[in-house]
């Protein structure tokens, strides 16, 4: 599933700007399918202005290819909207997004010359409860679909006026994002099933947003129990299950690149569908991104997920707990160092604001925190790869738990490798020597910075020790990484606005995304 994630350092050649949005993104489509073999798309709404009339405008602009190749039956567009219970401001335009699915329906009847539903299933974000779904559901069914029936002045109903409005229903997809639904992911889905009779169900995982909350592990650990127990509901109620992650290249994000497609399928079996977000698609060489998507195009779905009993459900949901203590403590310490840093992040997207939860700017000490990719390209920006962040609860494991712990993250060790040389040992020292100039330019107690900082290097020495993982630059690029990261720092701190900005997209591009 192609994305419109904005973690990108390098625009694409088709784009107008580096910033992609408007007619560019109707283009990215396309390109998606064309060129790279996504076979799928999230047209997201949430969050920024969006396009509906995306299914007329792709299938006139490219005919040709889209005769060979049908939306909704050999490709696919799905929508994603705003939550309503969420983000209020945005509520109606989830009936505005709704109401285009049947005029997408007519568009491609016409394109096609025979019946065609082009978009049949909607991405609810943040989701918490099975009637929440239920709700989307009969909605559509009942106010969008459902106004067939009325009738209108004499004896004609909107039916005989405009036409029958097609799909009669929709499926939908919840997202789910915070830790206490992934971990009863299985009773929100129940709960959806005894509303709504079908016999498959799409379920998407978060993974962005509950490593910006929790920290790299317990995001990891989420979505092995989540994966399990929408494994147990397919065993129960005869219901197959497809569920899709949302990932991106960094390990905080997911670390599904394409130089990591084998490690991550390995990682996290039970998986349908998985997305390919805009750094992997652009921050590598052409050529490469297409073998990786045909590859996950080839194993996904991947097998089935490892079952976790009860028992082993209840030990990871107590070392999760040392874990996320200890990551919240140190991100809600540095948290005005976070939005002071996140100021410098490239946009690469045209978005609007969001509300709610850590992820979707949470007020912390009322302090708002930054999205994850900016908030994960503010740690890289200063040589501390968030991936540490409140690793040194790791060293109050019991046995049993490093046991529990090495057997649902197994590639914990490549995944601290791939940021070891990130680490610049050189900035760090600059930021502790500086903390008190540190401190006034992020207008925060140096106190409070000095802990911090203490924090995240007891963070780094309990990785190289638990893991044996040698931090700081190897070799020649890593080297030529760090004085980027250096250049950016001092320029953040002398208030060099242009040279910072450089700086940070140069180190970006090196690593290939921007967070």
């Amino acid at each position: 599933m192609s994305t419109q994630h904005p973690d990108n350092t390098t625009a694409p050649r088709w784009s107008s700007s580096e910033v992609i949005g408007g007619e560019d993104e109707l283009h990215e489509a396309y390109f998606a399918y064309r060129n790279l073999g996504c076979r799928e798309v999230m047209w997201d709404s949430e969050g920024k202005d969006v396009d509906t009339n995306v299914v007329r405008k792709l299938l006139s602009s490219y005919p040709e290819y889209f005769k060979e190749r049908v939306i909704g039956e050999d490709i696919f567009l799905t929508y994603r909207i705003p939550n309503p219970q969420i983000e209020v401001a945005e509520r109606k335009i989830v009936t505005q997004t709704l109401q285009t699915i049947p005029l997408s329906s007519d568009v491609a009847t016409v394109f096609y010359e025979r019946d065609s539903v082009p978009i049949f299933e909607v991405i609810l974000p943040f989701a918490t409860s099975g009637s929440e779904l239920a709700w989307l559901h009969d909605y559509y069914q009942k106010a969008i679909a459902g106004v067939d029936r009325l009738g209108l002045l004499g004896s004609i109903t909107v039916k005989d006026w405009i036409g029958s409005s097609k799909p009669k229903n929709i499926e939908v997809i919840p997202l789910v994002e915070r830790m206490e639904n992934l971990l009863s992911i299985d009773g929100l889905v129940l709960e959806y099933l005894e509303a709504v009779k079908v016999d498959h169900m799409r379920v998407f995982l978060a993974r962005s947003d509950p490593a910006l909350n929790y920290g790299l592990i317990p995001a990891v650990l989420l979505s092995k129990i989540a994966l399990s127990k929408l494994h147990s509901v397919e065993k129960k109620k005869g219901v197959r299950m497809h569920p899709i992650i949302g990932v991106g290249s960094m390990p905080f994000r997911g670390h599904l690149s394409p130089d990591n497609i084998q490690n991550f399928l390995e990682e996290h079996k039970g998986l349908a569908t998985v997305t390919t977000q805009s750094a992997f698609r652009y921050d590598y060489p052409l050529a490469s991104v297409r073998g990786a998507v045909a590859t996950l195009n080839t194993n996904l779905p991947n097998g089935e997920p490892r079952e976790i009993a009860r028992e082993e459900q209840g030990i990871i949901v107590g070392l999760m707990g040392k874990l996320i203590s200890s990551y919240q403590k140190r991100v809600e310490g540095l948290a005005p160092l976070i939005n002071s840093l996140a100021e410098y992040v490239p946009k690469r997207r045209t978005r609007k604001l969001h509300i709610g939860l850590f992820g979707y700017g949470r007020n912390v000490g009322g302090i708002v925190m930054p999205r994850a990719i900016p908030f994960a390209a503010s740690f890289y920006s200063i040589g501390i790869p968030p991936e540490f962040i409140g690793a040194a609860a790791i060293l109050d494991l019991k046995e049993e738990e490093w046991t529990v712990l090495q057997n649902n993250y197994l590639n914990i060790k490549i995944d601290f490798k791939k940021v070891q040389s990130l680490v610049s040992w050189e900035t760090i020292n600059m930021i502790i020597d500086a903390h008190p100039r540190v401190a006034r330019r992020a207008k925060m107690s140096r106190d409070k910075l000095k802990a911090a900082l203490g924090g995240l290097m007891s963070d780094l020495a309990a990785v190289e020790d638990s893991l044996s993982v040698k931090l700081g630059p190897r070799g020649s690029m890593s080297k030529k990484y760090e004085n980027f990261i250096n250049n950016f720092f001092i320029s953040y701190l002398e208030r060099q606005d242009r040279d910072a900005k450089t700086a940070f997209v140069e180190a970006a591009r090196l690593r290939r995304c921007i967070g």
